[in-house]
């Protein structure tokens, strides 16, 4: 399916819009993951229905809703702009009008990322190149300080991965490469086109 079909089906309205640019350089502009690219990750990638994700920078929820449309697993897109935030409730109330399913599995919150108090059952976070590793750092931080209460397995996948984010997870964390998926019609002219998963686990 084209994009126009998915937001249909989801009944929901997350098209790029580069209006809205944020002042502060550590975070990138909006850009929600095509839905050919999400459609190549989730045919290589198993998500299962107990686990629970978190979209750092997810503008106006595509990912979430898209996970949650087809694999019922519980979402939570963190989102520190305003306008995105709302935009965001508003294909959530959209998005259950046409879906009739448990609302309390996607949730969306208004703040800074590195801010986010990570879930002791949160165990899949989700990067489209949101921001700077100087953040991403901080984020990881939280993440693994979660473990510590939490012990748990975990994976982060990375989507158009940044060669910061790739040296910090390989040379300073306990993360390991376990996937690498490209998007075969793209990635040759450019090799950024592609999700790498980490993995950590027991």
């Amino acid at each position: 399916m084209n994009e126009y079909h998915y937001e249909k089906l989801l009944n929901i309205n997350t098209g790029e819009d580069m209006r809205k640019l944020h002042p502060i350089t550590h975070y990138h502009p909006y850009e929600p993951t095509p839905y050919s690219a999400l459609e190549e990750l989730f045919q290589h990638y198993e998500v299962k229905k107990e686990e629970r994700i978190v979209d750092f920078g997810c503008g106006k929820g595509r990912l979430n809703f898209f996970i949650h449309y087809f694999y019922d697993a519980n979402v939570t897109g963190i989102e520190m702009d305003e306008i995105f935030y709302h935009e965001a409730l508003r294909n959530r109330e959209r998005y259950f009008e046409k879906n009739k399913k448990k609302k309390s599995s996607i949730q969306f919150h208004c703040c800074l990322a590195e801010e986010y108090q990570i879930n002791g059952l949160e165990n899949r976070f989700y990067f489209f190149n949101p921001f700077s590793v100087h953040i991403f750092k901080k984020i990881i931080h939280n993440i693994l300080s979660s473990l510590e209460m939490n012990p748990r397995e975990m994976e982060i996948v990375l989507y158009y991965p940044s060669e910061d984010y790739i040296l910090f997870l390989e040379n300073q964390t306990v993360f390991e490469l376990k996937q690498e998926i490209i998007l075969p019609d793209v990635y040759s002219r450019n090799p950024n086109e592609r999700f790498l998963i980490y993995r950590y686990g027991f």
